[in-house]
């Protein structure tokens, strides 16, 4: 297993505490990850490092403002809202 060197992903003056983790993943996960690593020009364990930080990075979502912002007398339209929207669609096809 190769040494990761996680400070090219890590803010200059960033005083983050760095821990080690190890995983074992299949063959199928690990032969797309070692293309792409190669593609990239990074290790895997680089590449897999930035996946995993852009995983937990929050998402520039730019309708994040809008959440909240209307009321509805729907109570499940967070969770059924593509229900909603496709019946929409068929009734104005109608």
């Amino acid at each position: 297993m190769s040494e990761l060197n996680s400070s090219a992903f890590v803010l200059k003056g960033d005083k983050t505490m760095m821990h080690t983790l190890m995983l074992e993943v299949p063959e199928n996960l690990y032969e797309p990850l070692s293309k792409s690593a190669q593609q990239t020009g990074l290790t895997i364990e680089e590449l897999a490092l930035k996946w995993l930080m852009s995983a937990v990075s929050p998402i520039n979502d730019p309708l994040e403002n809008f959440i909240g912002a209307f009321s509805s007398n729907v109570p499940d339209w967070s969770d059924q809202h593509d229900k909603y929207l496709s019946q929409n669609l068929m009734n104005d096809g109608k």
